[in-house]
């Protein structure tokens, strides 16, 4: 028997095709926070900053206006005073003002008893041991109380430092000229002083320069922050 064409087979419709499609997966989406809350978060621990910021400002501000203050205690404790007693009875025995030796305490070894320097120069005043024993040998220090040789006795060391400072004052005229020569030796100050020339202009070394100015400026320190004495 004949056959008649097989009959084409009907596509689905588009619409059914979609219907029974598998539906297209949409992507995870992650959830961030509220950027109100975020925006909050960020302006708290701003203003967090700030204060803390604020209160270490006016902290600095008082430490400041308190160390301006001469007498203050922090302006005190910034100077630095140990031996006040020792340091008053030498000054004192030499002819020589209290606060002066504090400044060159401060500036030579910054009250640090046991610093000792690259060229040998011991204790409170950076005392040289072979300036201990001329002084010694010339009589300004009673060897049998001060031993030389024990330069790092804190009163021993003031003793020697003062009896030195007292020897520049004879020959020179100003304090600014006693501190250099401190520094700087007798010979280098008197040769800069020559053909009349002036301490501090006339100071050929950068150090010694310094030094006097260091000096200086903690001598009016000392003066200003204790103006009835070193040890009252």
């Amino acid at each position: 028997m004949r056959r008649g064409p097989r009959p084409t087979p009907r596509r689905a419709s588009s619409r059914a095709s979609r219907r029974h499609a598998a539906p297209t997966p949409q992507p995870t989406r992650r959830w961030a926070a509220p950027r109100p809350a975020r925006a909050r978060r960020a302006r708290s621990g701003v203003s967090r900053r700030m204060v803390v910021l604020g209160v270490v400002l006016a902290a600095l501000v008082a430490l400041l206006a308190m160390a301006a203050v001469p007498t203050s205690p922090l302006r005190r404790l910034l100077l630095g005073t140990h031996y006040p007693e020792a340091v008053k009875v030498a000054a004192e025995d030499y002819g020589l003002d209290p606060a002066l030796v504090c400044a060159v305490i401060k500036c030579e070894s910054n009250w640090d008893e046991d610093v000792v320097s690259h060229a040998g120069a011991i204790g409170l005043m950076q005392v040289m041991p072979d300036t201990a024993s001329h002084l010694a040998e010339m009589g300004l220090v009673d060897a049998g109380s001060y031993s030389p040789t024990d330069l790092t006795d804190p009163l021993v060391n003031i003793e020697y430092g003062c009896a030195y400072l007292a020897y520049l004052h004879e020959s020179l005229s100003s304090t600014e000229e006693v501190v250099a020569a401190y520094n700087a030796g007798l010979g280098a100050v008197q040769g800069w002083l020559a053909d009349g020339g002036s301490i501090p202009e006339d100071i050929e070394y950068a150090e010694t320069r310094a030094y006097v100015e260091r000096v200086m400026n903690a001598y009016e320190g000392y003066r200003e922050s204790y103006p009835d004495g070193i040890a009252e």
